[in-house]
């Protein structure tokens, strides 16, 4: 806790219009965004190496279109403050530029400060008076873009909006810019930036490609689509071309080692996020800007912690969980995903550990988080035969969940869909060590947990199932239950057959069978898979004890 009170320390310290968030991190964010205005203006030089993006201003200097551009680049990595800066600065030069003004807007959006989104698309307005009918187009574009996310749920303004983008595309039909937005307006809300891509928006982001073959911006974007609709070798090709045409962005490497971990190249996965972490902490230190404003670099250190964790190496996944946990969370996503600190100290045994750091997390400030929180103290209470207790637990879960927000909300990320599976597990395991009738509805329930938790898209989904998929198969052969064990040793094959892991537990379930060989060859390849493992990892020596004892028969 000390290293967090630090980090908020250093952002508050930034100006005295933060003073009030020493009680309550968050209250400063509630409104205005999570960064400082003094950060936001900063002058920023013009740099290289981010990616080429290119919007015309009309009537514009080198100067101004170059930084105009920069800011372009750096919103379609989201790297929010630099595009911030960048635009800013571009207007301080002209500030009579109503495109430069609405790129402004979408990045006070990825700041979730709708306050600063609509006051920057008022300038924009003002100044498309008096401009031509390109300049006009685009800024009523961005008018019903505001509209509709004032009301994900519209589907009138969802409409209104592709409407006003197609009717720019009508007249530009090959225009970069409009093709990316009409892409993200394709995705489930009109909030969608190019995460929760589809077939749909694919078709945008291929034409792009089409007009302009080195658009790493599009390349970024077809990595997330990709991924959402399953289609990872693809996803791969786009994620070597986002790193290659913007090698000085730390996401575009954070995004290729996303889909190397799903083809079994950890190694190579681990080189790339730390590539990124290098990069993000070379830039905080070169720009005086806490490593806490930036709402990458925690989740560039959740993928690396997990990625040393899935080849067994947990010094380092706990080094670096910790320095992650040490962060402050600024938006929903990040302080959820918190939850793989008690789900790591889960794993590894240390159950009193994981039912503090899980009460620790029901205390969050979204009510995503608390429920998460909640069950895991309910896992961690069960553990230690508290069962009552955590009954208690999943009740708590459930008023919590009762809380999240039915419809999509601009600025939050995690929806019901996201949580209700973590609440099901619970009940389930649970039941497991019930009556028999408990025992079959606690099967039913996990073995549907386990197809949600799988199917929920993003790559910490990806990791975080694995791991769940793992401690659901630990809880049902402590149970008793082998069938469970099976489908859901079963269930890890099909999710990732390069952990070792899945290879203990498919042994485990042919060495329970009788089915020797078998389980002689996985326990083998969990061996091999766990080659830069802890040499005391206890799942690495159990594999290695069950391994000479059936090749001893």
């Amino acid at each position: 806790m000390r290293a967090r009170a630090a980090v908020w320390a250093a952002i508050i310290g930034f100006t005295a219009s933060w003073a009030g968030a020493q009680d309550d991190p968050h209250a400063a964010c509630a409104d205005v965004g999570w960064v400082p205005r003094e950060v936001l203006e900063r002058p920023v030089p013009l740099r290289s190496g981010i990616g080429r993006a290119h919007e015309e201003l009309p009537g514009a200097s080198a100067q101004v279109q170059a930084l105009h551009d920069q800011g372009l680049a750096y919103l379609h990595s989201y790297v929010w403050i630099e595009a911030a800066r960048s635009l800013q600065q571009a207007l301080r030069v002209d500030p009579g530029q109503a495109l430069t003004w609405v790129a402004l807007s979408r990045t006070y959006t990825g700041l979730n400060d709708d306050a600063g989104a609509r006051k920057a698309q008022a300038e924009a307005e003002r100044l498309a008076a008096g401009a031509d009918a390109r300049v006009k187009r685009r800024v009523a574009a961005r008018a019903r873009h505001l509209e509709a996310l004032a009301d994900l749920s519209d589907a009138g303004r969802n409409r209104a909006y592709k409407q006003a983008l197609d009717e720019a595309l009508a007249a530009e039909p090959n225009d970069v810019e409009l093709l990316l937005l009409r892409g993200h307006a394709e995705e489930a809300t009109v909030a969608g930036r190019g995460q929760r891509g589809n077939e749909a928006t694919a078709v945008y982001y291929r034409k792009v490609l089409e007009v302009s073959p080195d658009d790493f911006a599009a390349h970024h974007y077809l990595i997330h689509t990709y991924e959402g609709i399953g289609r990872i070798d693809d996803a791969l090709v786009h994620g070597a071309a986002y790193a290659r045409l913007a090698p000085q962005v730390p996401h575009a490497h954070h995004m290729y080692a996303h889909d190397l971990r799903r083809v079994g190249r950890v190694d190579d996965a681990i080189a790339a996020f730390l590539k990124t972490y290098e990069l993000e902490n070379a830039y905080y230190a070169a720009e005086n800007i806490p490593a806490g404003l930036d709402w990458h670099h925690g989740h560039n250190l959740d993928l690396l912690s997990t990625s040393y964790q899935h080849q067994g190496r947990m010094r380092l996944a706990e080094r670096h969980m910790r320095e992650s946990h040490a962060l402050p969370a600024t938006v929903d996503n990040r302080e959820f995903n918190l939850k793989e600190w008690p789900g790591f100290l889960l794993s590894r045994g240390r159950t009193e550990e994981a039912l503090a750091a899980a009460r620790l997390l029901a205390k969050g400030r979204w009510a995503t988080t608390r429920a998460v929180g909640r069950v895991l103290e309910g896992q961690a209470l069960a553990t230690l035969g508290r069962r009552e207790e955590a009954l208690g637990a999943l009740a708590a879960a459930d008023e919590a969940f009762r809380e999240i927000p039915p419809k999509p909300v601009l600025g939050r990320m995690v929806s019901r869909a996201s949580v209700e599976p973590y609440l099901d597990g619970l009940r389930g395991e649970l039941l497991l060590g019930g009556t028999p009738e408990e025992r079959l509805e606690a099967r039913a329930i996990l073995q549907d947990v386990q197809k949600r938790i799988r199917a929920v898209p993003g790559p910490d989904a990806w990791t975080e199932a694995l791991f769940r998929l793992e401690g659901i198969g630990r809880a049902a052969r402590a149970a008793g239950d082998w069938e469970l064990a099976a489908f859901t040793a079963g269930q890890m094959r099909e999710h990732d057959a390069a952990y070792a892991g899945t290879h203990l537990a498919l042994g485990l379930v042919a060495q329970h069978e009788g089915r020797a060989a078998e389980a002689a060859r996985e326990m083998g390849e969990a061996v091999r898979l766990w080659g830069h493992a802890d040499p005391d990892l206890p799942e690495l020596a159990e594999a290695r004890e069950r391994s000479r004892a059936l090749a001893s028969r």
